[in-house]
């Protein structure tokens, strides 16, 4: 489930843990569930990391980043379940890789943790990561994106709006739940063909997108009923408590409060939406 917010959330709470820190070492966690995909092979991996230093930890869409002072990049795709942490895990059974690092005279770890083992974690050169990250693959940031690119981006697709800002070459880093919150946000009907979208509503749609995902920065991201997503401190997140439209179908429109919230599926996801505020 971790979409910007949530991933945005480790970054900051990982970061400290990793930035001036010296990798002792690289290893996997006993686990008998499906393995996460893990590249290149681990002792090739720690034949590169050993005794590099930690310069960087930041955020690219839904991956996180993890630079070294050799210029290799640790990229990390939490999907569906993956979770960085630094403290207690939900369970011991879905631990898949330990970070060991040396601070001074103190040690620390940090840990990726997957319950379904969907998420991947690669080393790469900063050759591979150009290529990995670049334009090919990822649109701009959706917290980076300007006016401008979200007119030139909808402006070439027919698809409905709620599925074009799902894809992430057109814009990064938004996924389900977020693209419900700000298509309500923005007063735009989620089958609306993007391309038809005018540049008023281009408008509310990039101010809506910025004030959704930096207010779930804030809140540390959502945490569902399922438990999924958890901070790096292994807490909940809070956001899901501001939540307008998702999970909410046949409940009260919380803005408008003159008519029921609908749940329709689109590209096989679940989209909620007002019909009186979202026309």
């Amino acid at each position: 489930m971790p979409e910007l917010p949530e991933v945005e959330t480790m970054v900051r709470g990982v970061r400290e843990h990793f930035v001036g820190g010296v990798l002792v070492g690289v290893q996997s966690c006993p686990c008998d569930c499906r393995p996460i995909l893990l590249e290149p092979a681990l002792d090739r991996i720690n034949e590169r990391v050993r005794e590099q230093r930690v310069t960087c930890v930041e955020r690219r869409a839904k991956r996180i980043l993890i630079g070294l002072a050799s210029g290799d990049l640790f990229v990390i795709e939490p999907r569906m379940t993956g979770l960085m942490l630094v403290e207690d895990p939900p369970d011991l059974e879905h631990l898949r890789i330990e970070w060991r690092l040396r601070q001074g005279r103190k040690s620390r770890s940090v840990w990726f943790w997957d319950r379904r083992g969907l998420g991947t974690v690669r080393l790469l050169t900063a050759e591979q990561a150009a290529t990995h990250l670049g334009p090919s693959r990822l649109g701009p940031d959706a917290l980076e994106m300007t006016f401008e690119q979200w007119t030139q981006a909808l402006a070439l697709t027919q698809r409905p709006i709620k599925v074009a800002m799902l894809d992430q070459k057109l814009v990064a880093g938004i996924g389900n739940l977020y693209a419900s919150e700000i298509l309500h946000r923005a007063g735009i009907h989620p089958e609306r063909p993007a391309a038809s979208i005018s540049k008023k509503r281009v408008a509310k749609l990039h101010a809506a997108t910025l004030e959704v995902l930096q207010e779930a920065i804030r809140y540390e991201g959502s945490t569902l009923g399922d438990g999924t997503y958890r901070n790096v401190l292994n807490q909940d997140g809070s956001y899901q408590n501001m939540h307008r439209v998702y999970g909410k179908g046949d409940e009260n429109c919380p803005t408008c409060s003159r008519s029921v919230i609908r749940r329709i599926v689109q590209a096989q996801r679940s989209t909620f939406f007002c019909p009186k505020c979202q026309r």
